[in-house]
């Protein structure tokens, strides 16, 4: 018999340790970081058990009668451990429906783990939602270089490249994230008339609380910003969060050169580079430019899927 429970506070160092013992499990689901937020959403987030063995956790927030793998979170599928089979993930979505009838839920609003997450193969959760009779709702594209199998750049990269070293501006870590995010909010402002995600309170803390896993490049050309660029970092994966870039920088060819050392030398060891996602609207536009830009770099289409589950009233 699968038990399925809300977290709770006394909850945290137990969360934590199967994070960080799972096969798709990433920092983003360590407490710290889904709590940084916790005034913007309600957590609901549930443990799956049989007995005293946690079999799984399910990073979420509730809204109204919809429960959603996780608001606040790039992604926020069900976690779990190597030992976790597909007859099991189909009797945790059994206990999980049984949740919803006797919480007066309705839907799921499921965010799956992309693959390249994943340390050990962890796609027990889709066939579970496919026999659910899950829809796919939304569908994000990201562009990823596989780093031990790269392609060619693009015509004209590698000239920008070199252009970007004539420079003779070099890189390096910062924690100037108040100007940084300042730039970003500007140039985003400015363009798509929304702010990013994070203030640059929220980056500075979290960059404090994991320090091995987000990191801030920037260049300075006179003690000035003219580049920047926001990575996270997992045990598979580097993935460009936030990246911008003044005028001058750009001219200098400096977010090329930036890319080129991060993918070919920084973080050579890792299995992926990701650029992020380039649609917008739910996943029905894409950003052609944007996509085009990663794709001159080698990278390819990695997609970020949303699925519903209707399992009750």
């Amino acid at each position: 018999m699968i038990e399925v429970r809300k977290y709770q506070d006394q909850d945290r160092k137990l969360w934590d340790d199967f994070v960080r013992r799972s096969k798709n499990g990433v920092f983003l689901f360590f407490r710290d970081y889904m709590e940084y937020h916790s005034d913007r959403f309600q957590d609901h987030s549930l443990i799956f058990s049989d007995g005293n063995k946690i079999l799984a956790l399910l990073p979420a927030n509730i809204e109204n009668s919809t429960l959603v793998s996780h608001r606040g979170l790039t992604f926020g599928g069900m976690i779990t451990s190597r030992k976790m089979k597909t007859s099991t993930m189909l009797k945790i979505f059994k206990s999980l429906k049984e949740y919803f009838e006797l919480n007066k839920l309705k839907d799921l609003l499921y965010k799956s783990i992309p693959h390249i997450y994943h340390i050990y193969p962890a796609e027990e959760d889709l066939y579970a939602l496919f026999i659910n009779n899950a829809s796919l709702v939304r569908r994000d594209v990201s562009s990823t270089i596989e780093l031990n199998h790269k392609l060619p750049y693009g015509r004209g990269r590698k000239r920008n490249v070199r252009m970007g070293e004539k420079t003779g501006l070099v890189f390096k870590e910062s924690d100037d994230y108040q100007n940084f995010m300042a730039l970003k909010e500007e140039k985003l402002i400015k363009k798509y008339g929304v702010k990013p995600t994070h203030t640059a309170a929220e980056m500075e803390y979290l960059s404090v609380k994991f320090p091995e896993n987000i990191k801030l490049f920037v260049v300075e050309n006179k003690g000035q910003i003219i580049h920047g660029l926001v990575m996270y970092e997992s045990a598979n994966v580097a993935h460009a969060q936030y990246q911008e870039a003044t005028a001058e920088g750009q001219k200098l060819r400096v977010p090329d050169l930036v890319l080129d050392r991060l993918i070919n030398h920084y973080y050579k060891d890792k299995k992926y580079f990701d650029f992020g996602v380039s649609t917008e609207n739910n996943g029905l536009y894409l950003n052609q430019g944007l996509i085009d830009y990663k794709e001159t770099f080698g990278g390819r289409a990695v997609v970020y899927d949303t699925y519903r589950v209707e399992f009750g009233g």
